[in-house]
């Protein structure tokens, strides 16, 4: 992709086909977790915890995986009312934002237990490790502490950078170096501030007939609600 000025913005980072989603780009802050989940089906447990806070992909990831192993997905609050072994029919699951409060530990319990002798895989997703979470059933906070935790880390710079390069290119909108520096220096360590800014600025430039420059991008986050645009919602 050219910039206005000639210059080649390089998207140098390792990716892959999210299978039906953006691709996932691949830095420091996340590389260790995404080994790890390309080990499967060879993991050395049937259950591991994704840890990670908002922003920082997890959900991202865990649907990489999802598609991968052909999971089924429950949200965490919703096991009380389901009926457990048909969870586990295709093999895999994936439990999201499994520290809720109101967590059925019994279910979640039997759910590893059945994993185990079915040689089924679940991976929890949270935004704290399960060592910290309040449980009140001792069996089960024994056998959470007892599976592996991949944690990832907030964005760092190089892949803030190849998420903002892949999202204005997504957008065939040409860019120069500087506008995605100064982008880079201006939002919150979190993809989806990333996501959400740039869908305002191919908006905003849309409607305005308007070329993305360096004093463009100044004025669109001059002029947004940063606290509702930059929220803590996952991607």
């Amino acid at each position: 992709m050219k910039s206005p000025r000639g210059r080649q913005l390089v998207l140098d980072l390792p990716h892959r086909s999210a299978l039906g989603r953006d691709d996932f780009l691949v830095s420091r802050s996340n590389a260790e977790a995404v080994a790890l989940i390309d080990r499967w089906p060879s993991w050395p447990t049937t259950a591991l915890a994704l840890v990670g806070h908002a922003g920082s992909g997890k959900t991202h990831l865990a649907e990489v995986w999802r598609r991968m192993s052909e999971a089924k997905i429950i949200a965490a609050q919703a096991l009380a009312r389901s009926d457990i072994p048909p969870l586990l029919a295709e093999g895999a699951l994936v439990i999201e934002d499994a520290a809720v409060t109101d967590l059925d530990e019994r279910a979640l319990f039997h759910l590893l237990n059945l994993a185990r002798e079915q040689n089924a895989f679940i991976l929890l997703t949270a935004q704290e490790p399960p060592a910290t979470w309040r449980l009140k059933l001792p069996d089960l906070a024994s056998r959470l502490k007892a599976i592996p935790m991949i944690r990832l880390g907030l964005p760092d710079d190089d892949l803030l950078r190849g998420v903002i390069v892949k999202l204005f290119a997504d957008r065939q909108i040409s860019v120069d170096e500087a506008v995605v520096s100064y982008i880079l220096t201006r939002i919150p360590r979190a993809l989806a501030a990333a996501r959400a800014l740039l869908a305002e600025i191919d908006r905003r430039a849309l409607e305005e007939k308007a070329e993305v420059t360096r004093n463009f991008v100044a004025r669109v986050l001059r002029e947004l609600d940063q606290g509702s645009l930059f929220s803590d919602d996952e991607i």
